[in-house]
């Protein structure tokens, strides 16, 4: 069965394990360790709770746009690598380096800048001490971006060569050490809000160190020399932000239409807030299989397309499209039953346990069937080249249907929270029948990112 889903001339089932493997652990502890951070911020009461998870929507948004243009180099580097050039895979690996540390640093120096009247347009609406944590919060937290970004541009270029195990010890080093510093500040020292602020920066900063280290010192296959950070190939970047760009405005576009969602969420009050925290934390539990899957394609179908073999990337993107959606069965097969328990860890008040049980069950239903076409199928797209397609549809998508059903149905029709969700689960298959369609076409495979 792996020899005739999983095996191609560009790449067998083999590769694909040592590939996935690492990515879905990293994917399977970078979940947890959120879980476990919400759970210990939950623990300073819900204006903290509700405070980093409106930050975070903003964060999430931010941080898209370089860990965007990592994957345009990620893209870049799979393809010189099926192609086997190894000279052209160390200038692009220079170059994401670069790119993103740059952009990362103007968004940290913007949000520093303007950050007391983002929160004020984002979250005028919250209680005086939900806005006062979120403020911290969100200082904190830019002053970090720089170290994120070190740390994305590195495992970005690893994952394009299928070097994983590497990439997986970089953000473990991250997530565990960030983890332990909130247990320190945030259990022991009770430091809340101000805490996980000084956990995020150590964390990032001594992962980025880390990264650099290891592509000096230890890295064979990448040929990275110190000395290619400095220089700008204008080349190698338009090759990069081909790929990243219209993924970056799309992920722009994405986060913006959940943050303003966020806004309308922050109307409902604050419960209302602590109820989409700890669903969002639910959900991405439950999707931590199909994530791997779809970092997994973009190496996949990158070096498929190196080698120019177009049949091999349709087939293996069929194979993972149903690997995803069976993952999302067995997820919901193993969340359902320890409701009770996972939920607990928040702490949430008994009135809201209701419904964050009802749009869990909602949406794991709705992720076995919709989630795939909605996120696999792009991954492939994008790893050929088709980006702008991918970008264009997810974001009319996003903003035609997400917002505007969200808010008639969250505002309009009284549904609140749980029709903010339906909503989103009704966008996925509004955007996955047309990425189906396009990948059932050639147009997707037609685009040439390397010469």
């Amino acid at each position: 069965m792996f020899d005739k889903y999983l095996s191609g001339e560009s790449i067998d089932y083999r590769q694909i394990i040592a590939i996935f493997i690492p990515i879905l652990i990293d994917q399977a502890f970078l979940v947890s360790f959120s879980l476990i951070n919400t759970a210990m911020i939950s623990s300073s009461g819900v204006a903290a709770i509700s405070a980093v998870n409106m930050v975070d929507s903003l964060n999430i948004f931010l941080i898209s746009v370089f860990v965007a243009v990592s994957t345009g180099g990620t893209v870049v580097v799979a393809q010189f690598k099926g192609s086997g050039n190894d000279q052209m895979v160390s200038k692009a690996t220079a170059s994401i380096v670069t790119s993103v540390t740059l952009l990362a640093a103007s968004i940290s120096l913007i949000v520093v800048l303007f950050h007391h009247v983002a929160l004020n347009v984002l979250f005028g609406g919250a209680t005086a001490a939900v806005f006062a944590n979120a403020k911290i919060y969100l200082l904190g937290s830019s002053i970090s971006y720089v170290g994120i970004a070190i740390v994305e541009a590195v495992c970005g270029a690893l994952r394009g060569i299928g070097k994983t195990r590497a990439s997986l010890a970089l953000s473990l080093f991250m997530s565990v050490t960030y983890v332990l510093l909130n247990i320190v500040f945030i259990n022991f020292l009770h430091m809340g809000v101000y805490g996980m602020t000084i956990a995020v920066n150590v964390s990032r900063y001594l992962a980025a160190a880390c990264a650099i280290l290891f592509l000096v010192k230890m890295d064979t296959h990448l040929h990275f020399q110190i000395r290619d950070i400095v220089k700008i190939n204008v080349t190698m970047l338009k090759r990069i932000l081909f790929i990243g760009l219209p993924f970056a405005a799309e992920q722009l576009f994405f986060n913006g239409g959940k943050m303003l969602t966020q806004v309308f969420i922050v109307g409902l009050g604050t419960y209302a807030i602590a109820t989409n925290a700890i669903c969002s934390s639910l959900a991405a539990l439950s999707q931590i299989p199909a994530s791997a899957l779809t970092l997994t394609l973009i190496t996949v179908v990158g070096q498929c397309m190196g080698r120019r073999n177009i049949e091999d990337a349709r087939k293996f993107t069929k194979s993972f499209l149903w690997l995803a959606s069976f993952s999302f069965i067995l997820m919901g097969l193993i969340i359902i039953p320890f409701f009770r328990p996972l939920v607990g860890l928040f702490h949430p008040p008994a009135d809201i346990v209701n419904d964050i049980f009802i749009i869990v069950l909602i949406n794991i239903i709705a992720q076995i069937p919709l989630w795939s076409i909605s996120f696999i199928i792009p991954s492939a797209l994008r790893a050929s080249g088709d980006s702008k397609f991918t970008s264009i549809i997810a974001m009319l998508s996003m903003w035609l249907f997400r917002i505007v059903l969200g808010y008639i149905l969250g505002i309009v029709f009284h549904f609140g929270i749980i029709g903010v969700w339906v909503a989103m689960n009704c966008e996925w298959g509004v955007r996955g029948c047309i990425f189906l369609w396009r990948f059932s076409g050639k147009k997707w495979y037609q685009h040439r990112v390397i010469d």
